[in-house]
């Protein structure tokens, strides 16, 4: 076993208005491909305040996260990497439309269900519709479940 090996520590943001859900276009190694809202926990940072400053950065909206989705371990096919996905639902409010996107980053944009379902093989990972199934499911767990301690 390899000592050195670590998963990658993830955040996403689900966020549904009028049944359609926000989701980024953006660039990767395998071209555009979409995706929730998401990036990777920074050191020191709790995993709400993660979610929170990466929907921020990638769609110009502030999130409120009122509910954990789920939890999801994904590894990615013939890549070795691991990521640990925490999903937050909650909502968006206002947003600086002149805010600059990340980097990659094309544009944020709203689908329906049905929509994110029939472009699945343009999704960043499988984790992307199994977030808004969970969320259509009712999964919602209360942010209480996740503790953070800071030095």
């Amino acid at each position: 076993m390899d000592r050195a090996w670590k998963p990658n520590a993830t955040v996403a943001a689900v966020v549904e208005r009028d049944g359609r859900f926000l989701v980024v276009e953006e660039e990767t190694a395998d071209g555009l491909r979409f995706n929730q809202p998401a990036g990777h926990l920074e050191e020191g940072e709790s995993l709400v305040a993660a979610a929170v400053r990466e929907a921020l950065e990638e769609t110009a909206h502030r999130f409120e996260p009122a509910f954990l989705v789920g939890m999801y371990q994904w590894q990615v096919p013939n890549g070795g990497v691991t990521y640990l996905r925490f999903a937050f639902g909650g909502s968006v409010v206002g947003g600086a439309s002149d805010r600059k996107l990340d980097d990659g980053i094309v544009r944020a944009l709203w689908m329906t269900r049905d929509e994110l379902g029939a472009c699945a093989d343009r999704h960043r990972s499988p984790l992307v519709l199994q977030c808004v199934d969970d969320w259509i499911a009712g999964r919602r767990y209360p942010l209480e479940l996740i503790r953070h301690y800071s030095s």
